[in-house]
């Protein structure tokens, strides 16, 4: 039962957190606290919050001050909100692979409203959207900090930067289209010049694909795209900015070029080696791998109308990925959790 008693913490509590109904003093009676330093649970405790912050945690028999809000949550057990620093919330919501092709992209902002209050009732006050057109993740980002909307705080990518052609480009569509995705920029002024409009509307951090990827047309999922001059450039840009950057990349030489470059985190990083993992940790950089998402794909994937190259290039990726996961943890180098969501649901 005490899957189900946490569940039903999280609930109210992620919702006090979030949406900024609570007074300005707010008492919560727990059963048990999760104490994350220790690892240990912590029996009958209080949780005092002011505007929107923990300020303390004390034992049950310490005096609760006089016009406040108490929450009873004496039989569950309570852990700090969860963070997911890999997610898409602009999604369409019906699962079909094309519906973008087809829909209002103005579906897809509905989808991330609807996302977002989910991800939120899962538990999670916090995650990094790491790549949506048109800024729909910054304008959902602020409806949630005005109150308009719930879901979890979010930092922002924007648009993905990424070459022609590449996984970052809209590939799926013939040349008389003349589709291209928002972040399209090749060369390191192009690539510098992409990174300063996103932080002109307002993102959080910046995201590029330094690999090709599963879900792209046309692309291997493993081979290098970007130069290491263009990367750093973006690197130097957004760190100039105070923007951290995550790289997206499965293969080896663009997730070695993507950590020389100074890039915060890597996303994926599929196919590791000791080198690259050593890389990492002298560099201080963070890998957000996305291990549980390969059995949707593989099971869901084909009934959702995901072509079969992608298909194949998750049974490439899925088992690799879980070998270079279990080396990084080994190996002491810095994890972050990230689930790809809304990859699968």
């Amino acid at each position: 039962m005490k899957s189900i008693s946490l569940i039903c913490y999280l609930l109210p509590l992620a919702l006090v957190f979030c949406t900024g109904s609570q007074a300005a003093t707010t008492v919560i009676k727990a059963g048990h606290v999760l104490d994350v330093a220790s690892g240990k649970w912590q029996k009958d405790q209080l949780i005092f919050i002011d505007d929107e912050r923990i300020t303390d945690i004390q034992p049950a028999s310490s005096v609760i001050p006089d016009k406040v809000t108490i929450i009873d949550l004496s039989g569950q057990y309570i852990l700090p909100g969860l963070m997911d620093m890999h997610t898409h919330l602009m999604s369409y919501l019906d699962k079909d692979f094309y519906a973008g092709l087809f829909q209002s992209p103005h579906r897809a902002v509905i989808g991330g409203v609807v996302n977002a209050e989910k991800t939120l009732r899962a538990g999670f006050t916090a995650v990094r959207d790491v790549g949506s057109s048109d800024y729909m993740d910054v304008a959902l980002r602020n409806s949630i900090n005005a109150g308009e909307v719930p879901g979890p705080r979010i930092a922002a990518a924007g648009p993905a930067l990424g070459i022609t052609g590449g996984h970052c480009d809209d590939n799926a569509l013939n040349h008389s289209f003349k589709s291209k995705a928002d972040g399209v920029a090749d060369g390191p002024w192009a690539v510098r010049e992409m990174v300063r409009k996103n932080v002109k509307y307002g993102v959080d951090l910046i995201k590029f694909c330094a690999t090709g990827g599963v879900f792209s047309k046309g692309t291997k999922v493993g081979m290098r795209q970007y130069t290491l001059e263009e990367m750093k450039a973006i690197v130097d840009e957004a760190h100039t900015h105070g923007k951290i950057v995550a790289a997206h990349a499965h293969g080896t030489e663009g997730i070695k070029f993507a950590i020389q470059a100074g890039v915060d985190s890597i996303e994926h990083a599929s196919f590791l080696d000791k080198e690259t993992i050593m890389l990492a940790k002298n560099m201080g950089t963070s890998f957000s791998m996305d291990i549980y998402n390969t059995e949707y794909t593989l099971s869901k994937g084909a009934e959702n109308g995901v072509p079969e190259e992608n298909i194949n290039k998750e049974r490439q990726v899925g088992e690799r990925q879980r070998e270079s996961f279990t080396m990084a943890v080994q190996a002491g180098a810095k994890m972050v959790f990230g689930s790809d969501a809304a990859i699968y649901p």
